[in-house]
């Protein structure tokens, strides 16, 4: 075999002296503080038994076998796709194999050449990395900051008809958990004439009546332009779809490259996600759980006097800000060998001296598991410091 070329060996070796190298991790076993299965659906039996009866129904293939412009396009995906729109409240939905492939195929596709984005700087990465593909110009704002953002809006002739604004945000983010102000983001938007996307990921299942997600919650769903809902979360499957108008998907199936040049999702993957969608729509109890154990994790942030040390977040994403990349995998090696997995998030995920250790909340957390993890967080921050 040909080594690696001396460059990306060095780069490699930094990663190591940093203390930021990452490795995939073998089989953790433990109380569950660090998936994104919030609602415990990817190991529910029922979920599972389902979905097998869908399946069984019409014999479908393992495989999709193509594209979905070419031979991939079975009958599950028009079902599904009504499903979530209808539930979602939008006109249309577009399904695409993952939520990084959905961000990749909307940024890289709708901004065009003299259009101009601006998106919150803590976005995420696969946002990011669409909007580098895109021939649009693209300007950072102050992460959440309605000021920062209306101070470079105003900077540009909305009267013109030459180019296209877009505000870019995410409703809940995935690093920190925070939540920027929608209902002030919407009133930007109209009033520079700006199209609102907002990634949905960490909100979908979370928030909202059946878990439909913040835009609903609040109302706004004819205010944003895109929303991007994923199923690798509370959804427990895989895969994402682009909410918008019906104009916008046909658009999106013409000129999304991550939609066109790909092998489709599964049967069995559509068949998960409908199941999910049907058991959502059916019975709250998952997610009434869900927002109970993130209420009572913040009361004992309190009576373990850590809530300083937390970022204020009303999410199933919790952070621990433990700055030092040492530090933080020390704690969170502490807590797997009490029995608890926790994650740390290192730097440069996360800029320096943000190092974290990152809970996710679920349905099927003890409030008991939750208490016990945070004592003992509590007594390994003291010993740290």
């Amino acid at each position: 075999m040909q080594k690696l070329p001396l460059k990306l060996e060095k780069r490699l070796e930094k990663r190591k002296n940093d203390n930021s190298y990452r490795s995939l991790p073998l089989e953790i076993k433990g109380v569950d503080f660090f998936s994104n299965d919030y609602l415990g659906f990817s190991s529910s039996e029922v979920v599972r038994n389902r979905t097998s009866e869908i399946m069984d129904v019409q014999a479908y293939k393992n495989g999709a076998t193509g594209s979905r412009l070419l031979s991939g396009n079975h009958p599950l995906f028009s079902k599904a796709e009504k499903m979530i729109a209808d539930f979602h409240d939008a006109e249309s939905a577009l399904i695409f194999n993952s939520g990084y492939d959905a961000n990749l195929g909307f940024f890289s596709a709708v901004p065009q050449k003299g259009d101009i984005i601006f998106y919150d700087e803590l976005s995420h990465a696969s946002i990011r990395d669409g909007i580098r593909m895109s021939l649009a110009k693209s300007y950072r704002f102050t992460h959440n900051s309605l000021q920062d953002l209306d101070s470079k809006l105003r900077r540009f002739d909305t009267s013109s008809n030459d180019f296209q604004l877009y505000i870019v945000t995410e409703s809940v983010f995935s690093m920190d958990g925070d939540i920027p102000d929608l209902e002030g983001l919407t009133k930007l938007s109209k009033k520079y004439n700006a199209l609102l996307v907002i990634d949905e990921a960490h909100a979908t299942g979370v928030f909202g009546e059946n878990g439909v997600g913040l835009i609903q919650q609040l109302g706004l769903e004819e205010n944003v332009f895109a929303r991007i809902q994923t199923f690798g979360k509370a959804i427990g499957s895989h895969g994402a779809a682009i909410l918008g108008s019906d104009q916008l998907r046909k658009y999106l199936i013409n000129f999304a490259r991550s939609f066109i040049y790909t092998t489709a999702l599964s049967p069995h993957t559509l068949a998960t996600i409908i199941t999910v969608y049907e058991n959502l729509q059916l019975d709250v109890e998952n997610v009434t759980r869900l927002r109970a154990n993130i209420n009572f994790f913040k009361a004992e942030l309190d009576r373990n006097a850590l809530t300083k040390r937390f970022i204020n977040s009303d999410s199933a994403i919790q952070s621990c800000i433990l700055p030092g990349n040492e530090r933080v995998k020390s704690i969170a090696l502490q807590l797997q060998e009490n029995g608890f997995v926790v994650k740390p998030i290192l730097s440069p995920t996360v800029p320096l001296g943000q190092e974290r250790l990152r809970f996710c909340l679920h349905a099927y957390n003890s409030k008991q598991e939750i208490s016990e993890v945070l004592e003992r967080l509590a007594n390994f921050v003291q010993k740290s410091n």
